[in-house]
């Protein structure tokens, strides 16, 4: 491992690998990106069903990458406003972009034009990409990492970050274990216009299935994450155009009228799944590799672009004390500091994943009254925003 090394190997190029390819490339570090193929190029034609609801703070980070332009002037949706109500009656949630002195609360972002973006951005940066290349096998020791891949090539690193999503060969490789909860829901995701505009705004209605959501896009169409019981999103997702169309226009019970859809649908299984550490000797984990959260709150791009600043800041803080940035107290700390805050935020969203999905008398009765007198507490809502956009 004394050879020819890099200081970074990150195994992954989704969103979070690839951002922290950069991030850490733009620090003047060494870094190589290992993934298993080259992303496909994103065109305005083929929407990605896949979107995220990109926080500020998240676009502050590739904005300081040169990154958030490229994204923004493509197919960027900000959303000035969001609106959370519940099926069983009672007030509603406002976030409003002007009451809360905004400009905007964030952006709903293909990932297919995320992905694309950045790695536009990172030969420039000097990340050799090591593509194709799946890895095999992992030694490591005090001083670093090597990492032999599919194809016989090695990656010698002083660190590896493991970026390879929810079934990451990487973390299995250095023996971390994790803990996941199967919610036995699935999300079912499409394209739909509506008869009235969305007016620029993130609508979410808790169901007892699941929660709702309808999230504004470009050329004012709608992309709806509609979470569901297994047996329940089979179902749906055999229905034709026009059940599907009434199915949802009245499960949204027709806030933006009547609903249709405009691309096919698909739908995952969700699940709850934490790494039992994020860090194992010279490997950190980051991303979906480490935590993977329920949907409702949009939050897991989020999570994982936040693991990337965390670290990035912890890299210059090291420097500007002129100590190793690799040091184990160092990586130790990020670590912690992540671990914490997203195993805080998993179970706070299981926690209303599981009072708003559900039909008993108590919380339907409770859940309703409790987002109306949420809504009329201003300072409740603006610590709930900055919470959400990174503050």
């Amino acid at each position: 491992m004394r050879r020819r090394r890099s200081d970074v190997a990150v195994v992954g190029g989704g969103v979070v690998g690839a951002a922290c390819a950069l991030a850490l490339a733009r620090l003047d570090l060494s870094v190589e990106l290992v993934e298993t193929a080259a992303p496909p190029p994103w065109s305005p034609e083929r929407p990605d069903l896949r979107v995220y609801a990109f926080a500020p703070d998240n676009a502050q980070l590739l904005r300081e990458l040169d990154a958030w332009e490229p994204v923004r002037a493509a197919r960027a949706q900000p959303y000035r406003r969001m609106r959370v109500f519940d099926a069983g009656g009672g007030g509603e949630l406002v976030f409003d972009a002007d009451a809360l002195g905004s400009r905007t609360l964030g952006w709903i972002v293909e990932h297919g034009l995320l992905v694309d973006r950045l790695w536009a951005a990172l030969p420039a940066a000097g990340v050799q990409l090591r593509c194709p290349g799946r890895v095999e096998a992992l030694e490591q020791d005090g001083d670093g990492v090597l990492l032999r891949l599919d194809d016989g090539g090695r990656v010698a690193a002083r660190l590896a970050i493991a970026a390879d999503g929810a079934e990451s060969t990487l973390r299995r490789l250095a023996g971390v274990a994790v803990h996941a909860h199967d919610y036995g829901q699935r999300a079912v995701v499409a394209y739909v216009g509506t008869e009235r505009g969305h007016e620029d705004t993130a609508w979410q209605r808790f169901l007892p299935g699941g929660p709702l959501a309808f999230l504004p896009c470009a050329d004012g169409a709608s992309s709806i994450v509609w979470t569901l019981p297994d047996a329940e999103a089979a179902r749906v997702l055999e229905l034709d155009d026009a059940g599907f169309g009434q199915a949802l226009t009245r499960a949204f019970d027709a806030r933006l009228g009547a609903a249709a859809p405009l691309s096919r649908r698909v739908a995952f299984p969700l699940r709850r799944q934490l790494s039992g550490q994020m860090l194992a000797g010279r490997v950190l984990l980051l991303g979906d590799a480490a935590h993977v959260v329920h949907p409702l709150a949009g939050q897991g791009v989020n999570l994982g672009l936040r693991d990337v600043a965390a670290l990035r800041e912890a890299v210059l803080k090291a420097r500007r004390r002129r100590i190793d940035w690799s040091a184990p107290q160092t990586l130790q700390r990020w670590a912690r500091g992540r671990r914490s805050e997203n195993t805080a935020a998993a179970y706070a969203f299981d926690g209303i994943n599981r009072l708003f999905s559900n039909d008993a008398v108590v919380p339907t009765l409770l859940r309703g009254r409790l987002l109306g007198m949420a809504g009329r507490m201003p300072p409740l809502i603006g610590a709930l925003w900055r919470r959400a956009a990174g503050g």
